[in-house]
């Protein structure tokens, strides 16, 4: 793999056509459909219930709509040791609902399945304003997680150039991050809480790749002062290449393992963090290698068009 002649430089515009078309299509489907944001988001109340036996989907449906006004969503999951059955109705709007709404929602469906055991399990309402502080809190974190990002690749890489390694750089990253969004959008997978844990996952994680290629980059320039920059890239890439790719398979083979205990007990909360984080390390993989390296030296040739000028 380290004598092989592939340009990963010539593969740049191709890479960011294919980003471009995978956002269009996350951008049409919201539009279409909508985001769906999690109540912590947007506001609204979540009331979950266990049960035992089978219990419909349309039944429940029926007897929300019975007592409440406006959308709604209604997920059902298992806890991991299977004794446990959930349903979980997700309201959004702008007020919360009253106790006697909560109690005749409980009580009907109590009345509809009588030997269902149906039992109030978890309860948790939210204010449109509480929820808007919460994403704008999250927001800064992820802005202030980029911040640092870029402030540390300038001074790590000082020696090729910092401020353009930092930058390329948050373009990759910036690319990852567009990548969990439209998964969750195609997906139809409910942005929460878990989302912002993938996003500052994937922040280290697709930096830690783009540090090895620029880390190999500067000990090869320091070797081979004489060659083209592109050469250099291409082959620091090619001697990477095969460490960030058996990296990102065995992690993204156990984050697919979470991914299919999660379709098998309907486990939503772990399917809106598992989805997302797969296509996240695939993307940070792809990125370090296709984007970061390339365009870096697309950079650099352009400063140096610009002086000879």
């Amino acid at each position: 793999m380290a004598n092989s002649k592939f340009d990963f430089n010539k593969s740049l515009i191709k890479v960011l056509i294919l980003y471009a078309a995978i956002f269009i299509v996350g951008i049409i489907i919201a539009c279409v459909f909508g985001v769906k944001l999690d109540i912590n988001f947007r506001g609204g109340t979540r009331l979950t219930y266990s049960y035992s036996g089978e219990v419909e989907e349309g039944d429940i449906k029926e007897i929300v709509k019975e007592n409440v006004e406006g959308t709604f969503s209604v997920s059902k999951s298992t806890s991991l040791a299977g004794d446990t059955n959930t349903f979980t109705i997700s309201l959004a709007g702008n007020k919360s609902l009253s106790a006697e709404t909560q109690t005749a929602i409980t009580t009907a469906l109590q009345e509809k399945y009588a030997d269902g055991k149906i039992e109030i399990y978890d309860s948790n309402s939210v204010s449109p304003t509480i929820a808007g502080t919460f994403l704008l809190k999250s927001f800064v974190a992820v802005i202030l997680t980029a911040i640092l990002v870029v402030i540390y690749v300038g001074i790590r890489f000082k020696k090729i150039g910092g401020i353009s390694a930092a930058l390329t750089a948050l373009c990759a990253l910036v690319l990852d991050l567009l990548v969990t969004f439209f998964v969750c959008v195609i997906f139809r997978l409910q942005i929460d809480s878990n989302y912002i844990a993938v996003v500052l996952t994937i922040l280290g994680y697709s930096l830690n790749d783009t540090i090895v290629v620029y880390d190999r980059v500067r000990e090869n320039r320091r070797q081979n002062p004489e060659m083209v920059i592109g050469d250099i890239v291409n082959m620091s890439i090619t001697k990477v290449l095969v460490r960030n790719i058996v990296t990102t398979i065995t992690t993204v083979l156990a984050v697919i393992t979470i991914i299919v205990v999660s379709e098998i007990y309907g486990l939503t909360s772990l399917r809106t963090f598992a989805i997302p984080m797969a296509f996240g390390l695939l993307s940070g993989c792809f990125s370090s290698v296709f984007v970061a390296g390339p365009l870096w030296v697309k950079w650099k040739e352009h400063k140096a068009n610009k002086a000879k000028a």
